[in-house]
């Protein structure tokens, strides 16, 4: 899939293309755009869906399928559909439901990947995907065309959202990705599209599977095994059983374990600054000194000590190692006159250096799945069935992390004002903040120590014979650890077939069941910190010779559970009336009902008071329910043989005051027998999510580019830190390392957002099994919901103006090297609103073949969406633009919006051998984002390395798959992905992963992998 194809390249479908688009020409722009690209493809298009429809139908007995987006059954869908089957997995070498969606062509900017989770993600141990870019909160996941439970936690704190990873792969038949708003046959929350997952209807005999795979560089190991037994036969015996179970485990992988430069904040090698803490540059120059993690303390006079902080008092000498033992980080290094005269604060000994990448950065959590399916489907009389599904799935995921801190900011108050130990009281704290100290004297009280009876001589404070207070800073050893166990409990109960001998009826429920166990260990409980620097209790001089019940008492467990609920009925009938030319008209109607409801408390509240929690957990949280009720119908008319029409709406209240009717017109037209056109105009909407009508406070953190904080400012803490070009270096790492807490409160006020979207796609059929598709979308969400912008509050701060009206800005710290330069930003406070105009555009494209070549079969298979536009307009009627930079920033961790994304699968098969090859492709993107205040693709946020200048490059990848049948019930495959072991471009900005986008690279930064499996069907 090279340029030099013209295959996917970014200059394909031009201004000139994207203007007929727009214009009244845009199916003769498509049909122009199919000849220029025959080699562009959607892996699946409608006629090969149909035919594996047949197939599945001819296997399970049924005697039609009911394709996603329709009441009636056998009829293709108007809408564009992808179709994903367990057999085009394998042929990949994917081994998940979950990583084939997130390597979906339309998937892109803000999905949640597994690997994000790992990195301070709010929905840990989840994953899910966002069609066209428009986040996971409009994108609809449906089992076997029901609704099913949101994932407690919230994408962001605040978008609810269906987890992957709770999808039973072993029982899935296909996946159908509805690539058009379809709000109009499933309600809210369709507005980019719909994924179904769909389950086997029957099985009969045994199927296993086992399989194991690894990196090349001993990294990334994982195993699965399946087993799955049925009886019966529906057109024999009138029934089938099946039970399906699996296993599934992948190990954590860190960036230790990487190659360069991923394995270290080290970045000199590629022109970068030496992130190490307290690290020195190539040139052996020094950028500032930073609090190391290990314990150093610096002497003040012991004037306004009170509760383990201190606010007041002059600092009498500089810091010092607290402990004897070595530096955690293994390495130190010390400063010579002129650079101890440049850093009043700095140690005239050691200081400890840390590189936190090598030693505790995380790349992907281990993840471990097993469960158990059930159904029986059995056939009633003549013309009906019933079927019941039993499904159980329990997921954990877990990750280390960050040694935990003591000097630092709580997180966002919900009943009181946030509590600091890392700066003086002010009147955004709350009462009793100030600066972590260890005071002269510790008694049982732990407060008034210096008149109590029982007082002594703290032994922590090496300054306590002088009468002086030890101001402490550092971090604990030992790493966090941070685990979700998630159990999911499912039953589905249907019957459908045919009244009166004409019509048509379904009736569907389900009901499933959610629980969420968060463990979070090692984290500092902030009262019981203050409670041990009181009475001298906790040893800091030798951690090591703690009991486990004085570590416990710090730093305790943390468990928190967390729930959802669906339940759903939902009955529909369709039937044939009179006929036009086409064939008869065919009419469907039907209603639903479900419930749903996420109780998730905050893992860290404060209702016990401002020091009654811990440091670093968020404390958002969110409990609602709510009962919604929906009539839908679908009329579709055969107008002519070459002309059908189709009208589909809904009609959905909501018992929290809501509703909204969506309508959906479409066309399909075939002038020629090679040549079928199609187009959709449809509207639809988003309910606001309970995490953003109900949530407690939500802090997400943003990390900060540097350059993006006023010259003028940055001159404070020295002059080539103020120079674009050499800030990076020059800056001290209290700027270069940094992230904004961005605080979004919720609002019970919001209105549903609203969409209207429309397609336009042509099918060509050249020769037989050859087809060619291409299907242009326009989505436009209005309302958006949203925070307001953080840049009008960031500026006014750093221009020392009031801060706007609806905001507010709270103060970090001040860097120890420059205590009188303006302090860096904390946290940012505003509360969502209904405000903003999104808009999504682009042009999918698709190939099918299927080649006899003497001896051989070929089958290629290519699948390529282009991106157009992804853009916020903004009230005051500003625009930002996202294709082909890092923004959307903030919602989208800085992994920004592809222009291009597709893959290229070949397979050639002679006798019992298979052979299947697939590139992968993501383009490359401008180190840009408007929402960070930089123009669109101006490489704004470009550091000034690496040497390749503002732009990240694209990134290819090839897998294969080779697979034997050596008899017919026993199958052997291999795997080798990422053959050319292509690495990730370096991308210094985006903060979903390090030094790489985690969206565009995938399972790509684990090198080459292999893997491989047996089959076996009895």
């Amino acid at each position: 899939m090279g340029r030099d194809k013209g295959v996917i390249t970014n200059t394909l479908f031009s201004t000139t293309g994207r203007a007929l688009l727009r214009g009244g020409a845009g199916t003769f722009a498509l049909a122009a755009a199919l000849a220029a690209t025959p080699a562009l493809a959607q892996a699946q298009t409608q006629a090969p869906q149909a035919d594996g429809q047949a197939a599945a139908a001819q296997d399970t007995g049924a005697d039609e399928v009911v394709v996603t987006g329709t009441l009636f059954k056998g009829n293709d869908t108007i809408s564009p559909v992808t179709t994903l089957t367990t057999q085009d997995l394998d042929t990949r070498g994917i081994n998940t439901v979950q990583d084939a969606l997130q390597q979906l062509s339309s998937n892109n900017g803000p999905s949640l990947t597994n690997s994000f989770t790992a990195n301070g993600a709010f929905a840990g141990g989840a994953s899910s995907i966002s069609l066209r870019g428009l986040s996971t909160n409009s994108t609809l996941v449906l089992f076997d065309g029901l609704r099913a439970a949101y994932y407690p936690l919230a994408d962001d704190g605040s978008r609810n959202f269906v987890d992957l990873n709770t999808i039973p792969d072993d029982i899935v038949e296909r996946i159908e990705v509805l690539r058009d708003g379809a709000s109009s046959s499933y309600g809210a929350d369709a507005i980019a599209g719909v994924v179904n997952i769909i389950t086997k209807k029957t099985f009969k005999g045994i199927s296993a599977r086992a399989e194991a795979g690894i990196a090349e560089r001993g990294i990334a190991a994982n195993q699965r095994l399946t087993l799955t037994a049925g009886i019966g036969d529906l057109n024999e015996k009138g029934f089938n059983a099946y039970v399906s179970g699996f296993y599934y485990r992948s190990d954590k992988v860190n960036n230790r374990d990487l190659p360069a430069p991923y394995n270290t904040a080290d970045e000199s090698s590629f022109g970068g600054p030496n992130g190490i803490f307290n690290g020195r540059n190539p040139d052996g120059s020094y950028t500032g000194f930073v609090l190391p993690y290990d314990f150093y303390v610096r002497p003040y006079s012991n004037v306004g000590y009170a509760g383990g902080v201190q606010n007041g008092g002059v600092a009498q000498g500089r810091y010092q190692k607290l402990t004897a033992a070595p530096c955690i980080g293994g390495s130190s290094t010390t400063l010579n006159a002129a650079e101890l005269a440049a850093n009043p604060a700095a140690p005239t000994g050691i200081i400890c250096q840390n590189d936190f990448v090598r030693d505790y950065q995380v790349v992907s959590p281990q993840i471990e799945r097993f469960g158990g399916s059930a159904k029986f489907t059995a056939n009633i009389g003549s013309s009906s069935q019933a079927y019941l599904e039993l499904n159980f799935q329990q997921t954990r995921s877990g990750y280390t992390g960050f040694p935990p801190t003591l000097r630092g900011n709580a997180p966002t108050g919900i009943l009181f004002p946030q509590f600091s130990t890392s700066t003086a009281q002010s009147a955004n704290l709350a009462p009793g903040s100030g600066v972590l100290a260890l005071p002269v004297f510790v008694c049982a009280a732990r407060v008034n120590c210096d008149t109590a009876a029982d007082r002594r001589l703290n032994p922590n404070n090496p300054f306590a014979a002088q009468g002086l207070v030890a101001r402490l800073t550092g971090r604990f050893q030992e790493p966090t650890y941070s685990e979700t166990r998630n159990r999911v409990y499912r039953a589905a109960f249907g019957v459908n077939g045919t009244i009166f001998d004409d019509v048509n009826y379904r009736f569907d429920a389900t009901a499933m069941h959610t629980d969420l166990r968060r463990l979070a260990r090692g984290y500092v409980y902030i009262q019981n910190l203050l409670d041990v620097i009181g009475d001298g209790s906790y040893n800091f001089l030798n951690p090591a010779a703690n009991s486990a019940r004085i570590n416990d008492y710090v730093r305790p467990d943390n468990i928190t559970n967390a729930s959802s609920d669906l339940y759903q009925a939902q009955l529909s009938f369709s039937r044939g009336f009179f006929h036009l030319p086409g064939g008869p008209i065919q009419v469907g109607v039907g209603g639903t009902v479900y419930y749903e409801a996420v109780n998730s408390p905050s893992q860290n509240p404060d209702n016990r008071g401002p020091t009654q929690r811990y440091f670093t957990l968020n404390a958002f949280g969110t409990v609602g329910s709510r009962t919604v009720f929906g009539g839908f119908y679908e009329v579709n008319a055969p107008v002519f043989d070459k002309l059908e029409l189709n009208a589909s709406g809904r009609y959905d209240t909501y018992s929290s005051g809501q509703s909204s009717f969506s309508p959906k017109f479409g066309f399909k037209a075939k002038p020629i027998r090679q040549v079928t056109i199609r187009g959709t105009y449809s509207e639809g909407f988003r309910i606001p999510a309970f995490a953003e009508a109900n949530a407690l406070p939500t802090t997400g953190y943003v990390t900060q580019v540097v350059t993006n904080i006023p010259a003028n400012v940055r001159a404070q803490y020295g002059a080539a830190c103020a120079v674009n070009a050499t800030a990076g270096a020059s800056c001290p790492q209290y700027l270069t390392q940094y992230s904004i807490g961005l605080t979004t409160l919720a609002s019970p006020n919001l209105a549903p957002e609203r969409s209207r979207s429309f397609t336009l796609g042509i099918v060509v059929e050249p020769i037989r099994n050859i087809t060619l598709t291409v299907d242009y979308f326009n989505i436009e969400k209005t309302g958006v919901i949203t925070a307001p912008s953080s840049a009008p509050a960031i500026a006014a701060y750093y221009a020392g103006q009031p801060i706007p009206a609806g905001y507010a800005v709270i103060a970090d710290a001040p860097d120890v090297a420059n205590p009188n330069a303006l302090p860096r930003i904390a946290f940012v406070q505003s509360q969502l609103i209904n405000a903003n105009r999104q808009k999504a555009e682009g042009i999918d494209f698709g190939a099918t073949g299927r080649f006899n070549v003497g001896p051989f079969k070929w089958t290629s298979n290519l699948q390529a969406s282009l991106l157009l536009e992804l853009s916020t307009t903004f009230p005051d009627g500003t625009t930002e633009q996202y294709v082909d930079t890092l923004g959307n920033f903030n919602l989208t961790a800085g992994s920004g919006t592809f222009r291009w994304r597709g893959y290229w699968t070949n397979t050639l098969e002679t006798g019992p051998v298979a052979l299947s090859g697939t590139v992968n492709y993501v383009s490359g993107y401008d180190l840009s984002a408007q929402d960070q205040g930089t123009g669109y693709r101006d490489g704004g946020l470009f550091p000034g390395y690496p040497g390749n200048g503002p732009r990240v490059s694209n990134y290819i990848t090839i897998d294969m798959n080779a697979t034997a049948k050596i008899t017919d019930r026993f199958s052997f495959y291999v795997n080798v992905l990422n053959l050319t072991d292509a690495l990730p471009p370096i991308d210094p900005v985006t903060y979903g992963a390090y030094l790489y986008n985690p969206v565009q690279a995938g399972n790509g930064i684990f090198g080459r992998q292999f893997r491989a499996g047996v089959k076996v069907n009895l």
